[in-house]
């Protein structure tokens, strides 16, 4: 009995060995390029995420207040203004392991979008913003430690393009 025992627990332990060694359950981060804003003028940057196939995360809304939401926090450089963060909507599923809940999660492909806004006094060039997404990851039979994935993305501040000016020309002069 004491062998089974411990061959059990070597099983176990081998597994999540295991599991922390191939990642475990996880969120990436696809590869953003460079996006164009204007200077003094809002813009929006579309952060894709992926989860591993056979699980899910909970949404920024979760149904229930003990799970852990999905929240980006960034850290924007001088005269750079992060605005609103539009996390998109979370679908309601049932799993094994809560068969009489909906939890709102997400799963596979999800877009979260950054409003940035550089200053009026930002000088045009590329500036790198840096965070991280926090999650918690799930599969149909259990949920683990909650993640933080690093984030990064680069905007490209840009002049603003000169206002036109009204014709300042006398009405006398006629062309």
């Amino acid at each position: 009995m004491r062998q089974t025992a411990e061959a059990v627990l070597t099983v176990a332990l081998m597994a999540v060995v295991a599991m922390a060694q191939a990642g475990g359950p996880s969120v990436q981060m696809a590869p953003t390029g460079v996006t164009p804003i204007m200077r003094g003028e809002p813009g929006t940057v579309e952060l894709d995420f992926r989860v591993k196939q056979g699980f899910h995360i909970n949404s920024n809304h979760p149904n229930s207040a003990y799970l852990i939401p999905t929240a980006l926090k960034l850290d924007a450089p001088t005269d750079i203004a992060i605005g609103k963060i539009d996390y998109p909507q979370g679908r309601n599923l049932s799993f094994a392991f809560a068969p009489d809940e909906k939890l709102n999660v997400y799963s596979g492909d999800f877009a979260v979008k950054v409003t940035v806004h550089p200053l009026h006094t930002a000088m045009p060039g590329k500036y790198n913003v840096r965070g991280q997404l926090r999650y918690q990851a799930c599969d149909d039979r259990a949920c683990y430690p909650p993640r933080n994935l690093p984030v990064r993305f680069e905007v490209q501040v840009r002049k603003a393009a000169p206002r036109p000016r009204p014709n300042r020309q006398s009405p006398h002069v006629h062309s």
